[in-house]
């Protein structure tokens, strides 16, 4: 398959370099597009005030990769990869692996999911891929699913193009209990901002906090409760699975709206 990857750790980390790597020696036609540094949370921001610069990268990756260092978002790199860079759109979009997970609301934020959103929107099927831990270096377990689940595709398409986002437990792959689909779950942070200054006697303030446990949404529980939210089956050891979608149109909110608005357009 041809395959286009990218994430917002940058060209350099770890994660992307095992997924790459992998996924060619295992014959697929890899072509990297990913920012120069890591711009994780970026979100699905996009560069239009100031050039973007892309070049090739030959270190660190395997012979078969063709990789570009950009200077622009997560989303930059997959845009400039499909109308810039590509002679031909890939089969699929990848997204990491990143260093950390991307679970509940920190989607929102996330420059990994993003990137495969991109992909996404663009009528391909993308899958992001993240790790459930920040500290750990071990991607065997995420780069070895990648490979199953892509020769399940190339054997059986998927029904329709669609955004999967992935967390793989950061355990050892004996220890993963299995893969479970899941509904996006919720996490909430108690956000500080720690007021420091600078050596020239600026003020400047650096964002911290901490996470906590996932919170239930009502709703979403109504709608999939027979489904584990993402947060909770990654704390159980399964690799999750979330199809995402880009239009955020809050269905079940609809009916209650319209019936909001036309009493008190009465009025």
């Amino acid at each position: 398959m041809k395959l286009l990857i990218s994430n917002d750790d940058g060209i350099f980390a770890q994660g992307i370099r095992s997924l790459a790597n992998h996924l060619a020696e295992a014959g697929h036609q890899v072509k990297v597009v990913c920012p120069d540094q890591e711009r994780s949370a970026t979100g699905h921001g996009l560069t239009l005030h100031h050039p973007i610069r892309a070049e090739k990268v030959e270190a660190c990756f395997h012979p078969q990769v063709e990789a570009w260092a950009c200077s622009g978002t997560p989303a930059d790199c997959v845009k400039l990869a499909l109308f810039g860079l590509l002679d031909t759109p890939p089969d699929f979009v990848l997204s990491g692996v990143n260093h950390g997970p991307n679970l509940g609301t920190d989607i929102l934020y996330s420059g990994t999911v993003s990137a495969a959103m991109e992909g996404m929107i663009e009528g391909i099927p993308s899958m992001a891929l993240s790790l459930g831990s920040y500290s750990a270096r071990e991607f065997g377990g995420a780069v070895r699913f990648a490979e199953r689940f892509l020769n399940q595709v190339k054997a059986s398409p998927l029904p329709q193009p669609m955004l999967l986002n992935v967390n793989i437990p950061a355990v050892a792959e004996a220890e993963i209990v299995g893969v479970v689909m899941t509904r996006q779950g919720i996490r909430r942070y108690i956000d500080t901002f720690e007021k420091r200054v600078d050596p020239r006697g600026k003020t400047y303030y650096w964002l911290a906090g901490e996470v906590l446990e996932d919170v239930e949404d009502p709703q979403q529980a109504v709608i999939n409760d027979d489904l584990p939210t993402d947060v909770q089956a990654l704390r159980q050891n399964y690799i999750t699975i979330t199809p995402l979608q880009y239009n955020l149109t809050h269905t079940t909110a609809l009916t209650d709206f319209q019936i909001w608005h036309n009493k008190n357009s009465a009025d």
